[in-house]
């Protein structure tokens, strides 16, 4: 229900059109050589999250589009930074090229499909529209008058009539797509004992980081999905990157999430597990950490060890990764590691990302995202 309620509160007002740019052909085709223009159909980066008769298992990283890529506009730079250039490419494989293409989706109306274009002579069909940041949609093309969601975009959401729809969200989204909210919980509460900002020490910084920005920052980047989240946005990190990236690890997630309220219900029967305390969560994880958890359910998951491991890389990325990942929001990953390399004689630090990075997380002029 988490992501029906994202694509509805998503949905632009009745009537909206986003801009079309051009892009040039070689933008396109640099992404078309790369991840689609492979003659061999074996199954590719499939680690048996799609069907080896599906388009996608063929097809390297096929995550990555949309392509959802940054906007400047010179013309208005403050305004174009709330914006990204979404650019939708349709393929069908090797079989007969269409002659006409279009898009629908709930970042405009849904009664009027937006044309794209075929890229010269190429099986390639293409649009790019500026759409706003932070947002959740989906979307479906009209081939040749019949209806189709993407064949290449693994991403897709089921609709209350069983319809299907394919999926996508731009940079900066903190509007959960893949977590319900007792996994997120349980997320939450694991990563705390992963990263360094819930010590006293991590904690007062944060609270001084955050209490020092800017009500628009606060606005879109501490908003309600963090209210679960509160140190630098680590679970929205981590239910990105199993909606793309890391897919094939999300039946992990799945499967070891459950397994953990089963063990914490089991062990304190009389209290929600939400509310059970701090050391009953550090006990399991010095237990998953050894291996050995009494309770855990080795037939359906046979190593909680490893999830583990793939819990704290995760963890430490999102923390830690530029903001329009989804994680470390408002910066204050890096500006934890600013203060804790600046030193107190010089007032210095070996970890000056605000010069280096553009607005409005940073102060760089040159680059722009």
């Amino acid at each position: 229900m988490a992501v029906l309620n994202t694509l509805s509160a998503a949905s632009p007002a009745q009537g909206y059109i986003p801009r079309i740019i051009k892009k040039d052909n070689r933008y396109i085709y640099n992404f078309c050589a790369k991840y689609l223009a492979r003659d061999s159909q074996d199954p590719r980066h499939n680690y048996g999250q799609y069907n080896d008769s599906e388009l996608r298992a063929t097809i390297c990283e096929p995550w990555r589009l949309p392509i959802i890529d940054s906007y400047y506009d010179p013309a208005n730079p403050e305004q174009s930074r709330l914006f990204n250039q979404v650019t939708f490419v349709y393929y069908q494989g090797p079989v007969a090229i269409p002659t006409d293409v279009a898009i629908v989706g709930t970042f405009a109306n849904l009664y009027q499909p937006i044309p794209l274009e075929q890229v010269e002579d190429s099986p390639y069909f293409a649009v790019t529209l500026i759409i706003p940041k932070g947002e959740v949609h989906r979307y479906k093309y009209r081939v040749d008058g019949q209806w189709k969601t993407d064949p290449i975009n693994p991403q897709q959401v089921t609709l209350p009539n069983r319809e299907v729809w394919s999926r996508f969200f731009t940079h900066a989204c903190s509007l959960p797509v893949t977590f319900e909210e007792w996994e997120q919980r349980i997320l939450n509460r694991l990563v705390t004992h992963i990263l360094p900002f819930h010590t006293k020490d991590g904690q007062n910084f944060l609270d001084r980081y955050i209490n020092q920005l800017d009500e628009q920052t606060k606005n879109s980047q501490y908003r309600a999905t963090y209210k679960m989240d509160e140190s630098v946005g680590v679970v929205n990190f981590i239910d990105k990157l199993v909606a793309k990236e890391e897919n094939h690890h999300l039946v992990d997630y799945r499967v070891c999430l459950d397994i953990i309220n089963k063990v914490l219900s089991a062990r304190i029967p009389t209290m929600d597990v939400f509310q059970i305390p701090k050391t009953a969560f550090e006990h399991l994880y010095d237990e998953m950490a050894s291996g050995n958890v009494p309770g855990w359910d080795y037939q359906r998951y046979g190593d909680p060890r490893y999830f583990l491991t793939l819990l704290r890389r995760h963890a430490f990325s999102g923390a830690f990764t530029h903001p329009k990942y989804h994680g470390n929001a408002g910066a204050a990953g890096w500006a934890y590691l600013q203060e804790t390399f600046t030193t107190t004689e010089s007032g210095k630090t070996i970890f000056d990302w605000r010069g280096n990075c553009e607005k409005p997380y940073g102060t760089s002029e040159e680059y722009l995202g």
